[in-house]
């Protein structure tokens, strides 16, 4: 199309052919190419075949040189008799050596970029002359099309199911070989680790409760525990909070002062002492709060795309947040804008590779029964909250409902949904003076 509207395509068929042609004369630099070039990034197709046909043949361990590469294009359907035999042999010829292959991968990076922006310019400026939406959701379209384009991703598209098996092999290989007990983040709750295999790129995490449970407690250790341990930035979005009250919550957290007495200000010279080391601790890490009660999904992606080296989105709580629409959406279905807003946090989590956390409160379905151990059924509002995320978490606290039972502070994080394993049920502590979770085996008097 570009070609017949007498428009300039960005490539290189130089580099492109000195890539392919290094991967011949040299296999030992096929490992180093594959770790940066893709087929989408060779604009000419009878390059994206033979690059193609490399990747597979060196997925599968087999020996690569020309008559292989020949051969295994026959058994792939895309030899051409006419032209591909003569022409991998002029690859050889014109490529002198291999090792430049790496200037030769930047370039044909940076040509396939290009066409990517261009394409995404084009698909912006289609919208605005179509008038497809409002400005607000056109300019969020136009910055969903330039963060993929920055992260080097495309949206959406079908991809071999050979560069996604590499993709899998190099991050189980990365996880034996530098011995990570943990695919994810880290919760900082040994056992609840165990069971969900920490919070993992693209997932949307749900910890649903009844009011005063103890959600947004849980979600800052969460926080505190996977910003200290990636070192990644860790966006808060409160809904209910302010950002001086969750600041004063990780503050009784990580000093393990009496929130009361951080209220009061009744505090003696040791409580000093661990608050100042808290403070200390808790600025060094890279933890962002907005705490705009107005907010829609879309205003926290964006934001979120321009945060640096992000590890983990928190969002508290997902009832009170406003849909896209605003107060245009004022007469919809409460029970469907809340399952769209799910599906865009599931949307937002794989657009950003990271874990979004979200909190969310139970119905009173629970009030009711016997057992009041929360189920994927008291979801509130709607069942498609479920359907989104990949781990669902039920907080319970006996002695929220009965305080002279035998131990009002033990809890349960019931994993009610696990895409990564089996559900069931993990024992917490819970430390009411510090409105923090702990793991079973850290109890009050070992501190």
């Amino acid at each position: 199309m570009d070609e017949l509207l007498g428009r300039r395509v960005p490539q290189s068929p130089q580099a492109e052919q000195a890539v392919i042609g290094s991967m011949l004369i040299d296999p030992g630099c096929i490992p180093d190419v594959l770790k940066d070039a893709r087929s989408d990034h060779f604009y000419i197709q009878t390059n994206k075949e033979i690059f193609e046909t490399i990747f597979a043949m060196f997925n599968y361990g087999q020996t690569i040189d020309p008559v292989t590469v020949i051969e295994q294009m026959k058994s792939r359907g895309v030899y051409h008799e006419e032209t591909t035999k003569s022409y991998i042999l002029e690859l050889m010829k014109v490529t002198p050596t291999a090792a430049n292959v790496g200037e030769y991968v930047s370039i044909i990076r940076d040509k396939a970029l290009q066409r990517e922006l261009g394409k995404a310019a084009d698909s912006i400026r289609e919208m605005v002359n179509e008038g497809i939406g409002g400005a607000d959701e056109m300019l969020e379209a136009a910055e969903r099309y330039i963060y993929a384009l920055r992260k080097d991703r495309t949206i959406g598209g079908l991809k071999p199911v050979s560069e996604v098996m590499q993709t899998v092999y190099e991050n189980i290989n990365r996880i034996a070989t530098e011995g990570e007990t943990l695919p994810g983040v880290t919760t900082g709750l040994v056992d609840l680790d165990a069971r969900i295999l920490g919070l993992n790129e693209g997932e949307l995490v749900l910890v649903a409760s009844r009011p005063g449970m103890g959600k947004t407690s849980i979600a800052l250790n969460i926080a505190m525990s996977a910003a200290k341990a990636s070192g990644k930035a860790v966006a808060i979005f409160s809904l209910e909070m302010s950002r001086e009250q969750l600041a004063t919550r990780l503050l009784a957290g990580e000093s393990l002062v009496d929130s009361q007495k951080l209220l009061k200000g009744t505090l003696s010279t040791e409580e000093w002492r661990r608050i100042v080391s808290a403070a200390a601790s808790i600025s060094a890490t890279n933890i962002l709060i907005d705490d705009n009660p107005t907010l829609s999904v879309a205003d926290m992606n964006a934001q979120c795309r321009r945060v640096p080296n992000l590890g983990l989105v928190v969002v508290d709580y997902l009832q009170l947040m406003q849909s896209a629409g605003g107060k245009s959406s004022s007469g919809e279905n409460r029970q469907q804008i809340v399952a769209d807003m799910s599906r865009m946090l599931k949307i937002m989590a794989k657009e950003l590779a990271v874990p979004v956390l979200c909190l969310s409160q139970l119905s009173r379905a629970n009030e009711g029964r016997a057992d009041k151990r929360p189920m994927l059924s008291d979801l509130r509002e709607s069942g498609a909250i479920e359907q989104d995320a990949d781990v669902v978490i039920g907080l319970y606290r006996e002695g929220y409902y009965n305080r002279e039972c035998e131990n009002p502070n033990a809890a349960e994080a019931i994993v009610l949904k696990n895409r990564k394993g089996e559900c069931g049920t993990v024992d917490l502590m819970w430390l009411p003076d510090y409105t923090s979770y702990v793991s079973v085996e850290r109890r009050h008097d070992e501190y």
